[in-house]
């Protein structure tokens, strides 16, 4: 992918770039006196739902295209510039026609390769940033081919949006950050801008100062966080929208450390790390043989290849162990789980032979 920057003029280019508005656009008053706070407090780039994807009917599905005229106004009187999500080739024609200055693609959208393909086909010669949500479900490759889509187009300004991947699972975030696949994007396309999306990931406003600061100890290149002159009166997410007040707080609040920093000093300990890698993959390699070695036994015995009792009995007690070793259960969790698939297949190899 050609990427080029996009950064707006006048924004400024140090980290983190900072988008922040409602949710959705609700009224004109509403619009306005949210844009006017913000832009008091030096914020460049509003950002507000005008069409709004709900998982069921009968909810807040947006304004419309008034609401464009809203925004057209917040520009003329504030000088901010103005973004929103769009899903169809209509709300690009329609955001284009009222000169919105950047998009983003929704995460529902981007899991749609028909959709994405429509609205690259409709911002073809337009020269603005558009951004990518990651898809709702944790697939990487599908987040690559929605950015694929627009670069083939000839779309240059293009940046990523990490809003967390949905979890039939709830836990303490509204979608999972899911840390490392943000990381493989960004490991892949080294120039391609990552925008945090806290809002939606923690889906509480607590959440966003601790997730905006982690994004920033990943060296993200900015943040997209939902902001509303009175959050607790919001048609939609109201719980996870903050005033500007509070955001001012966050942003004041952040760590932001040199990600051009010189990492030579830190050349002894990741050969530490490297020489352990190594002892790892060894001992991976010693258990494995010795599955294989059961593998062969029950083959013998015409045994079944899943023990389940003796299974729940290792994961219990290795996750155990891990705690008091002050590691993350659910960390210890998914590694077993991927040594015990792995030793499954090595040991079904076996038994078909």
């Amino acid at each position: 992918m050609k990427l080029d920057s996009i950064l707006l003029p006048g924004v400024d280019p140090k980290r983190p770039m900072i988008i922040a508005g409602p949710c959705s656009a609700e009224t004109e008053e509403q619009v306005m006196n949210t844009a006017k706070q913000l832009a008091a407090k030096g914020i460049k780039i509003l950002r507000a739902g005008i069409w709004k994807p709900r998982t069921k009917p009968g909810g807040f599905e947006g304004v419309g295209s008034e609401g464009l005229v809203w925004l057209k106004k917040v520009k003329q009187e504030t000088g901010m510039y103005v973004s929103t999500e769009v899903a169809t080739q209509k709300h690009v024609y329609e955001a284009l026609k009222y000169g919105v200055d950047m998009l983003w693609i929704g995460a529902r959208t981007t899991a749609n390769p028909f959709a994405v393909q429509e609205i690259a086909e409709a911002l073809q010669g337009v020269d603005i940033p558009v951004l990518v949500k990651n898809p709702v479900n944790p697939d990487l490759e599908l987040w690559i081919g929605a950015l694929e889509r627009l670069s083939k187009v000839g779309l240059t300004k293009l940046g990523a949006i990490h809003r967390g991947f949905s979890s039939y699972d709830k836990k303490i975030y509204r979608n999972l950050p899911q840390w490392h696949i943000p990381i493989e994007l960004k490991r892949r396309y080294p120039d391609l801008p990552i925008i945090c999306d806290p809002s939606h990931i923690g889906g509480k406003r607590d959440l966003i100062q601790p997730l905006s600061q982690q994004a920033m100890d990943l060296n993200y290149d900015g943040l997209i966080i939902e902001t509303h002159c009175v959050p607790d009166s919001a048609w939609s997410d109201a719980s996870q929208q903050v005033t500007p007040d509070r955001l001012k707080e966050i942003l004041d609040s952040l760590v932001i450390r040199n990600g051009k920093q010189s990492t030579e000093d830190l050349s002894d300990l990741r050969r530490q790390i490297d020489e352990l890698d190594d002892q790892l993959l060894e001992l991976l390699a010693k258990r494995m043989r010795i599955s294989c070695e059961i593998g062969t036994f029950k083959k013998e015995h015409n045994m079944i290849i899943v023990q389940t009792d003796r299974y729940d009995e290792i994961l219990n007690k290795r996750i155990k162990q891990a705690e008091e070793m002050n590691m993350n259960p659910e960390f210890m969790r998914v590694v077993l789980e991927a040594i015990h698939e792995e030793s499954v297949r090595q040991q079904v190899d076996i038994l078909n032979k």
